[in-house]
Order: structure tokens, then sequence, then C-alpha cells
């Protein structure tokens, strides 16, 4: 006779088997999904991160809050010159950068074009500045860092993030180790290895590979804290630059104040590239949220090859042929380097929908940018800030007469003389003079 003609019999085999199948997806869960557990870590760390670059704690639990005092004192400290005082350290070296108007761009638009020197941070000279001490602090905060226990700091970078943390790492009493894609620029390496950072140089790997530079310094820094004993109690802590919230939390509490005070309020767009986000994100939601200038233009300076104009401009990534989270790109096709990526960090989507559109610059256009401008003002720059500057100039012909357009200028181009100013002389750009016309020389239209 079946079970079937037993019902209680049918039913007590029913859930014997529904506990047991249960239990054998509960132990093979791990051997399922072997990265579900990394996942869970990561996103624990990240919360406990953004609690410590979280500077609104909720009267819920810590009473009342004076958010008018905080930010009378943010705004003091945004227009507080670099020279006021004496600072304690390296760090004091960091942010209150000049914002310069830009005279060539300016007098070729007709509008008003400012370039917040970033390069002109004392530590590594670049935005990143800011990020690394952001994330160093809120990792101190959190207790993933303890100064003097001989930590190491971990991280995937295509070099300036890594030039911050190697120069702050030593200045804070911790080690840095640094993974970056063999294809860039090799100043930016010996660098590294001049400030004291152990260097992997790897080869180019989409970010689905387990050997993506990224995804090797996770590793690195997960396997460090693994052997962490009583005789060496040092552990491996990973940045995460693109992920991490500290990084936008940084331009959101340093940069867009700064914009905003050095301006004097008075700005109609904000131009920046995108390697992490970081640098557009916290600017955007400082500028349109806390400081409630809804109006200003915040545009995406996005080189050749990157997929974010597309994903700004259309709503997908680079094509409809390669669906997000499933593709294995290798690096963006570009000789531009720092900025353009072909993934939604976590970073940029943290201000993905304050950005108003994207502007598309080519490997020309940013080369003879940088010749302009290293031959017209002065300014020897590196590729990002070529490319940033180029969108300001499209974005600006796209505002009326008299607009302010603020842009980044992230580097100098003594990290990209190999590769990037290579380039430009092999294109017969220092042979002589540049033409009078710079909207001719970028191909632009003028407005009509």
């Amino acid at each position: 006779m079946s079970l079937s003609d037993h019902p209680k019999a049918y039913g007590s085999a029913a859930v014997a088997v529904a506990f047991a199948a249960g239990v054998l997806v509960t132990l093979g869960a791990k051997d399922l999904y072997p990265d579900l557990e990394r996942r869970f870590e990561e996103r624990k760390q990240r919360r406990k991160l953004q609690r410590a670059t979280d500077g609104r704690r909720s009267s819920l639990f810590w009473g009342p809050v004076e958010l008018e005092d905080n930010e009378a004192a943010q705004d003091a400290t945004a227009a507080t010159p670099r020279d006021a005082g004496i600072s304690d350290g390296i760090e004091g070296c960091i942010g209150r950068t000049p914002l310069v108007r830009i005279r060539s761009l300016s007098e070729a638009t007709g509008r008003t074009i400012l370039g917040k020197a970033e390069f002109l941070n004392g530590a590594g000279g670049s935005p990143k500045d800011r990020v690394a001490l952001s994330m160093i602090r809120a990792a101190e905060e959190a207790g993933f860092l303890v100064p003097g226990r001989g930590d190491t700091i971990y991280e995937g970078t295509v070099g300036s993030t890594g030039i911050s943390i190697a120069a702050l790492a030593r200045a804070r009493g911790y080690r840095a180790h640094i993974c970056m894609p063999d294809d860039q620029s090799p100043e930016k390496s010996d660098l590294l290895q001049h400030l004291g950072a152990a260097v992997e140089r790897v080869p180019v790997q989409p970010i689905a590979s387990p050997e993506h530079y990224v995804n090797l310094a996770r590793r690195g820094a997960a396997s460090h804290t693994a052997r962490a004993s009583a005789a060496d109690p040092s552990v491996g802590f990973f940045a995460d630059q693109f992920e991490s919230p500290a990084n936008w939390a940084a331009h959101l509490r340093t940069t867009g104040p700064e914009i905003l005070a050095q301006t004097g309020g008075r700005l109609d767009a904000f131009v920046a590239g995108a390697g992490t986000g970081g640098t557009i994100s916290g600017v955007a939601r400082y500028l349109k949220e806390e400081a409630g200038r809804a109006g200003v233009r915040v545009v995406l300076a996005d080189p050749q090859g990157s997929g974010l104009y597309h994903r700004i401009r259309h709503g997908v990534m680079y094509s409809a042929t390669e669906r997000e989270g499933t593709r294995r790109r290798h690096q963006v096709d570009s000789i531009v380097e720092g900025v353009g990526v072909n993934r939604v960090t976590e970073n940029l989507e943290a201000g993905r929908d304050l950005i108003d559109t994207a502007v598309r610059v080519s490997d020309d256009q940013a080369c003879r940018m940088a010749r302009w401008l290293a031959e017209r003002d002065g300014v020897f720059c590196g590729s990002s800030t070529a490319v940033n500057c180029v969108a300001a100039v499209a974005t600006a012909l796209s505002l009326p007469e008299g607009a302010r357009v603020v842009t980044v200028l992230c580097d100098s181009g003594t990290r990209h003389l190999s590769k990037f100013w290579k380039r430009i002389a092999d294109m017969g750009l220092e042979d002589g003079p540049l033409p009078d016309d710079l909207l001719a020389l970028l191909e632009l239209e003028k407005p009509k």
C-alpha cells in the first residue's frame, strides 16, 4: 500500500524529506556560493565605516544635535586659507586648495572657467589625498586600524590613491601594500616604492576576474589579517576606495563647501570625471542637497572607451550587448589614466541621480587640451585634468555668456611623462605653437 493511502505517514515523510533537504542546502551553501560570506563581511565593514564617516548622528540616540553650529564651523573651515596658523603634520597640507581662473579657457569661451587646484594637496599631490585621509580616519574610528600595531593598508589603484595612501600611511604609523595594473605609467609605481610601499604590478584583468588588481588587494588584506597572532597582532585593512563611503563623504565635507565658499555661491556648473566616482558624487550631494543649489548643473567628463557616458546619458552601460554585472571587459580603451570605468561603483551610485549629463572626450582632445594648457596657462597637467577641461569648455559653451563653470585640476603631468605626454609629442603637438582657435583645435562648435 502506498504512502498516499496513509495521510499521517505521508505527512511525516514529507516533513522528514524537507528537513533533510534544508540541512543539505545549509551545509552546502558555502560551497555553492563561496563569495556570500565575503560579501556579507564587506557590507558589514562598509556599514561600520559609514557610521564612522557620518557626522550627523540621530538625535533619537545621541540627544539634541545643533546643526547650525556644525555647518557654521564647516563653512569657516572652507573659507580659511591654507597658510592660516600652524598645521600638525602633512595632513594639514590637504584641502583648502586654490580655485583659479583658467584665463585661456575663459577668454576662448566667453564664460568663466575655474579650476580647483587639487594637484596642490601636499601628501600625494591629487584629490585622492582627501579620500585617503578620510578612509584612514574612518578605519581608525571603527577600530580597523590601530596606530603602532604594525597594520598594513592594502589598496587596488591605478596610482594616485595608492600614492596618497603610501604617504599618509607612513605619517600615521602604518605600512602600505599597493596592487596596480601594469599598463599604468611607471612613474607612479616608482614613486610608490620611494614612499616605502610594497608594489605589485599585475597584468590587466576584467573586474570579474579574481586576478583583477582590486580583488588581489582585497585578498591580500584578508590573508594578512588571518595571520594575526599574539606575536604579531598586525592586521591588513582593505581601503576599498571604489566602494567605501568615506570616499564621497570626504568631498561632501570638504571639496564641496570649499567650492561654494570660494565662488561666493556663484557657480552654474560643476564638471568632473569619475574613476571611483567619489569626487563628483560628494560635490554634487553637497551643492544640490546640503547647500540647496539644485540649479547647479553637474556634468560627468568621460574619456573614450568608458561606459559611464552612456550610463548617464542613456541609462545603459556602454552598449545593449553587455549587461551590467556580467561583462568581462578589460581596462577602458584610452590613454587617459585615473578616470573612466565600465561599472557603477557604490561611490558613483551615491550621487548618480544628481548628475545632469555627461560629455565624451576623445584621447586626441585630451592631448590637445593638455598641450594648450601648458602653452597658454603654464599648467602642466595629467590626462584626467585634460579630460575635465575639455568637458568644462563644452559645458561652458552650452551655458549663457558670463556663466561660471568649476572643474578639477587633478594631478601634475610629471606622473604621465612616459605615456600621455609621449603621445602628445608623437602627435607633433610640441613641434611648434598651437593655433589660436581653441574650439577649432578641439573640434568643438561655437554656440549659435
